[in-house]
C-alpha cells in the first residue's frame, strides 16, 4: 500500500508528489484484516471479551466496554443573533465594558490606547436574550498606517450591527473625535445608545449630563470597571435590538471550527481575509497586529466553516507580558473551542523552536491538525532544499498531518485547504468497530508480541475505542506495555485505518487475574 503524503507546488503548474511506502509485510497484514468477515471479527471480540471475566474489573471498566459513542454531531443552523457593536475613540473603556457585559475577562485590557485592533465578536446573554457583542479598536479621524486599518474595522462593525453602544469618557467630556464619530453613527442609521463611562459614583453623574450636547439623547452613566449602571444600560440595549438580526448571517454550529495559529506575521490574518473575501482582520507588516481571536463564518470550497484568527504566539506563556500574555491565553482558549487547528509556517524563514512549540500546543489540545506552508510563491530553490530537511527533522512527530502549500496573500491554492481539513476532521471523528479493533490487535500481537520483561510478557486481553475527537483507545492488559510498543501500535493503527490529520491516544488498564476461592 502506498500513501500519498502531500503535493509540493513548483513554480509552474507541475505538482511533485511525495510518497511514504509501507513495508510489504505490513501490506500483507492489512490485506489479512481486510479479508476477514464481520462475523469473524465479532466472534474474535466476543471470545476476548469473555476472557476478561477471569480478571478483576472495576465498575467503570464495564461502562467503558459496553458503552457506545454518540457520534451524531452534525451541522445545526440557528437563527442569526442580533449584533450589538461597541465603538468609541481609543482608551475610553470599550474592552472593559465588553468584559463587564460578558462577566469574564475575555477582551484584552491594558491601561494604554490601541490594545484592541480588530473587531472581535463574543456570544453574550442578558435576561435570557442571546446576542452577539462586537468589540472594536479605537476610531480616530485621519488615521494612517495600522491606525487607519483599525478605524476601518470599527466602521465595518457599525455597518454590520443592529445597534451601537457609543462609549465616551465622561470625565474627559465630548471631544472633536467624539463629534466625528457621532456623524458616522448618524449616517449609518443604526439605533445608538450613548454610554458615559468612568462614572464611578453619584457625585460624578453631572459629568455625564454634559454629553447631552452630542445630540444622541440621554447619556447612560456607567462604570465599566466597577459595573455601576451596566444592568440599566443592557436593558436599554435589549429594547432596541431586534430578536433576529437584520444584518448577520445564519448561525452555524457543528464540526467545522478552524483555528488559525502560528507565530506572529506568518499570514494568519491574510488567510482569513482571503477566505472571507474582505478585509476582516487588520493586516500589517508589524508583527503582533492581532491581539484577540477573531471568529468569522466563511464559505470555502462550497462548504461553511468558522475560521478563528488568533494572536501570534511570540514566546513561552510564562515569559509573555501585558497584552501578549492575555492574547496567548485567548489563543489557547480559541484552540479549545476549535475542532481542527491549521498551523501556519512562513516558508521564507527557518522552522523555529516557536513553530514546533505551537505544533505541540495543538497536539496537547487534542485537535485535528493541518500544516499550512505559507508564502510558497516566495520560495526559491535553495530555501526549498533547506525547508524539506527542516520538515523531515523538526516535524517528524506530526508526519501524519496533511500538508498544504499556499499563498494567503494572493489566495493561490487556498482551495487545497478544504480537502486537508475534511480528511483531518473525518479522521478526528473516526470510530473503529470493536470487532474490527480486536481482530487488529489479535493479529498484531501474534505477528509481533510484546518483548519479555523481567521474565514476564504482558498480554493485551481486550481493546475498545473509548472516544473520538480525537480517537482514544484503551487496552486491557496483564502488565505494563512499553512506551515503544504503544507507539508501534499507534503506527500500525495509522497504516491500517488512516487517521491522517488527527492525534491518537492509546491508554491501558492493567488488570490482575481474579484469585479463585
Amino acid at each position: 500500500m502506498i500513501e500519498e503524503e502531500f503535493g509540493n507546488e513548483l513554480d509552474g503548474d507541475e505538482v511533485e508528489v511525495e510518497y511514504v511506502a509501507i513495508d510489504p509485510a505490513d501490506q500483507a497484514f492489512i490485506e489479512r484484516l481486510k479479508s476477514m468477515s464481520t462475523d469473524e471479527e465479532e466472534n474474535r471480540a466476543r471470545v476476548l471479551r469473555s476472557g476478561l471475566d477471569d480478571y478483576d474489573l472495576e465498575d467503570d471498566d464495564f461502562e467503558l466496554i459496553e458503552g457506545e459513542l454518540d457520534l451524531s454531531d452534525g451541522p445545526v443552523y440557528l437563527p442569526a443573533l442580533p449584533v450589538l457593536a461597541i465603538v468609541g475613540r481609543p482608551n475610553v473603556g470599550k474592552s472593559a465594558l465588553v468584559n463587564r457585559i460578558l462577566g469574564r475577562r475575555e477582551a484584552v485590557v491594558e491601561d494604554k490606547p490601541g490594545v484592541t485592533r480588530d473587531r472581535v465578536s463574543y456570544k453574550a446573554e442578558w435576561n435570557e436574550r442571546k446576542f452577539t457583542l462586537v468589540d472594536t479598536g479605537g476610531w480616530e479621524p485621519d488615521a494612517k498606517g495600522i491606525d487607519k486599518s483599525v478605524a476601518l474595522q470599527a466602521e465595518i462593525a457599525i455597518e454590520l450591527s443592529d445597534a451601537v453602544l457609543f462609549v465616551v469618557d465622561a470625565m474627559v467630556g465630548a471631544t472633536s473625535t467624539d463629534e466625528r464619530v457621532v456623524k458616522l453613527l448618524r449616517a449609518s442609521g443604526r439605533p445608538v445608545i450613548l454610554v458615559a463611562n468612568k462614572i464611578d459614583d453619584a457625585r460624578q453623574e453631572p459629568e455625564a449630563a454634559a454629553l447631552w450636547s452630542l445630540g444622541l439623547g440621554e447619556p447612560h452613566p456607567v462604570s465599566a470597571v466597577h459595573g455601576r449602571g451596566v444592568a440599566d444600560l443592557l436593558d436599554a440595549a435589549m429594547a432596541v435590538l431586534p430578536k433576529v438580526s437584520g444584518v448577520a448571517k445564519e448561525e452555524f454550529g457543528g464540526p467545522r471550527r478552524v483555528a488559525l495559529i502560528g507565530r506572529p506575521n506568518v499570514g494568519k490574518s491574510s488567510l482569513l481575509n482571503k477566505a472571507v473575501g474582505s478585509e476582516r482582520a487588520v493586516v500589517n507588516d508589524l508583527a503582533g497586529t492581532t491581539r484577540d481571536p477573531i471568529d468569522e463564518q466563511v464559505d470555502l470550497g462550497g462548504k461553511i466553516w468558522r475560521f478563528v484568527d488568533t494572536a501570534g504566539i511570540r514566546r513561552r506563556l510564562h515569559l509573555a507580558q501585558g497584552a501578549d500574555f492575555y492574547a496567548s491565553l485567548r489563543t489557547a482558549a480559541a484552540l479549545e473551542r476549535a475542532e481542527v487547528a491549521v498551523v501556519l509556517f512562513d516558508v521564507t524563514q527557518p522552522i523555529s523552536e516557536a513553530d514546533i512549540r505551537i505544533v505541540d500546543m495543538a497536539l496537547e489540545s487534542g485537535r485535528a491538525l493541518v500544516l499550512a506552508f505559507n508564502k510558497w510563491d516566495e520560495l526559491d530553490d535553495e530555501r526549498r532544499r533547506y525547508l524539506e530537511r527542516e520538515i523531515e527533522q523538526d516535524l517528524a512527530h506530526v508526519d501524519w498531518a496533511p500538508r498544504v502549500n499556499i499563498s494567503a496573500k494572493t489566495g493561490r491554492h487556498l482551495e487545497k485547504l478544504v480537502p486537508a481539513l475534511e480528511v483531518a476532521l473525518d479522521s478526528w471523528d473516526q470510530r473503529i468497530p470493536t470487532g474490527k479493533l480486536n481482530a487488529f490487535i489479535q493479529e498484531l500481537t501474534m505477528e509481533t508480541p510484546h518483548p519479555v520483561r523481567g521474565g514476564k510478557q504482558p498480554r493485551i486481553l481486550f481493546a475498545t475505542q473509548a472516544g473520538s475527537r480525537p480517537p482514544k483507545f484503551v487496552l486491557f492488559t496483564t502488565g505494563f506495555l512499553d512506551p515503544g510498543y504503544r507507539r508501534f501500535i499507534q503506527r500500525r493503527l495509522r497504516e491500517t485505518y488512516g487517521f491522517e490529520g488527527t492525534p491518537i491516544e492509546v491508554g491501558m488498564r492493567v488488570r490482575e487475574k481474579r484469585k479463585r476461592t
